[in-house]
């Protein structure tokens, strides 16, 4: 496995981890979603770092989540968990769309949103400041050039074991046995984090509660039948 490429840019700052924002066009309701609900919601980073207990002042726990998709994962868990606050960080118009969705009809109060690169978010957040992160079903980047844009790499796993605190956990799932074997081997070199399964083959069973996305019905449709649920504990 080739290391994967330092993920900035020419100017120092991180790399777009995505190749589009938009599929197809917003109808009317999710346009009005965007102008009357989503203000409320979205995270804007200035030039101090933020403190994630300020945006859920009475929360027990942190959680985040990058990448959600259409949000059914991190909708289901903040309505589960009312005393977490949840970040969700997606840059992609149609899944941001659905959250806001779930979050007006469900009328969900502990998810703020990051519609922008995640890294931008998680290089702003203090040092154990977070009990969890998740990421689901990322884009695997399949072509060798553009591994550079998986989310995963020595970077990113350095920036998650600074911001989550010890004994908290980094969450990883994917249909992609390539990006899975890429994660497992970036994350055993990351000092910050630990991986001892019960089992062997434990990886293939879902998380505790776990609700298949539509992202992995659709993989299992297009046989895919496999995954890999990787929890990686911070130490």
């Amino acid at each position: 496995m080739t290391e994967s490429p330092h993920p900035l840019n020419l100017a120092g700052e991180p790399r777009a981890f995505f190749g589009r924002r938009s599929g197809k066009r917003l109808h009317r309701g999710q346009d009005a979603l965007y102008r009357d609900v989503l203000p409320a919601l979205a995270i804007t980073l200035g030039d101090e770092p933020l403190d994630p207990r300020t945006l859920f002042p009475d929360a027990r726990r942190l959680m985040l989540e990058i990448g959600y998709g259409g949000g059914e994962h991190l909708a289901r868990q903040a309505v589960e968990q009312p005393d977490t606050g949840f970040i969700g960080c997606e840059v992609f118009t149609g899944g941001i769309a659905k959250l806001l969705e779930a979050i007006d009809t469900r009328d969900i109060g502990n998810i703020r949103l990051f519609t922008d690169d995640a890294l931008k978010l998680v290089a702003r957040l203090p040092a154990a400041s977070l009990d969890a992160a998740y990421l689901l079903y990322p884009d695997p980047w399949p072509k060798t050039r553009h591994h550079k844009r998986r989310f995963v790499s020595a970077l990113t796993l350095a920036e998650l074991a600074r911001i989550i605190v010890p004994g908290g956990f980094f969450h990883f799932a994917t249909d992609i046995e390539d990006y899975a074997d890429w994660t497992l081997a970036h994350l055993l070199r990351e000092p910050g984090f630990a991986f001892k399964p019960e089992l062997p083959g434990s990886w293939h069973t879902p998380f505790p509660g776990w609700v298949a996305t539509r992202y992995e019905e659709k993989a299992r449709r297009e046989g895919r039948m496999t995954s890999f649920y990787f929890s990686f504990r911070r130490v």
